[in-house]
């Protein structure tokens, strides 16, 4: 009586391994969408955490908010000014999903960036100040005020891109000026689209709370003639 072979036959491989693969697809989506929730939701503690930092600042600086660096002879970022209220401090200036989150690391800089807004006074051109919204006590409505973003993927590893240049969200060719300053899609699951709008990324607020906005949603409000970075009048 002949004896019965084991093991697997050409075809019962072959299908086997269509079968993994096809897990493996289905699977991986799912696996990268709570990666992607899990780096968000970091993201956001950050934020929070940076935002009450901010609130105890103010109540030492008379309700100021901290100033950016740039055409300063601070050479640290102005996440450091924040230190005597939050002593882990380095555990979340920097936010997970960041590619460039190493080298910020390193550098002692910042994953998120100061509103133009509420960092730099506009100066006229014989030094008067035009219009200010550094003061927290002056702000009308802190809840829909600004205060950080996250900074584009492309921003200079320098403490002089510690801002973003958010007076200048402006037509023509809006969206590609936001683009240069902040990632408005830093949170996706997904491939990056060519102009940045699928996704999400999150946002500090004067009163410490953070918002996550979609990224094609902000690009529609943007471009009607909206700019979600200035405070309210």
């Amino acid at each position: 009586m002949a004896k019965s072979k084991s093991g697997f036959t050409l075809i019962e491989l072959l299908v086997t391994i269509g079968l993994v693969a096809l897990l493996l697809a289905l699977l991986l989506p799912a696996l990268r969408g709570a990666r992607a929730a899990a780096q968000r939701a970091a993201c956001v503690s950050n934020l929070h955490q940076l935002g009450l930092a901010i609130l105890m600042y103010q109540d030492v600086h008379q309700g100021e908010f901290p100033r950016t660096a740039h055409g300063a002879p601070e050479e640290q970022s102005w996440i450091y000014t924040l230190r005597p209220f939050l002593r882990n401090v380095d555990r979340v200036r920097v936010c997970p999903a960041d590619p460039k989150a190493r080298e910020r690391t390193a550098l002692k800089l910042s994953s998120y960036v100061l509103n133009e807004y509420i960092s730099v006074p506009l100066i006229g051109p014989f030094g008067e100040v035009l219009e200010s919204y550094t003061n927290a006590r002056r702000l009308r409505d802190p809840t829909r005020t600004i205060v950080l973003f996250e900074g584009a993927d492309h921003l200079g590893l320098s403490v002089q891109n510690d801002h973003t240049h958010s007076r200048g969200w402006v037509n023509p060719n809006v969206w590609s000026k936001v683009l240069a300053d902040i990632q408005p899609d830093r949170h996706r699951y997904v491939s990056a689209a060519p102009q940045r709008d699928r996704g999400s990324a999150n946002y500090l607020f004067a009163d410490a709370h953070v918002e996550t906005w979609d990224a094609h949603t902000l690009r529609r409000v943007i471009e009607s003639g909206n700019n979600p970075a200035r405070p309210p009048d």
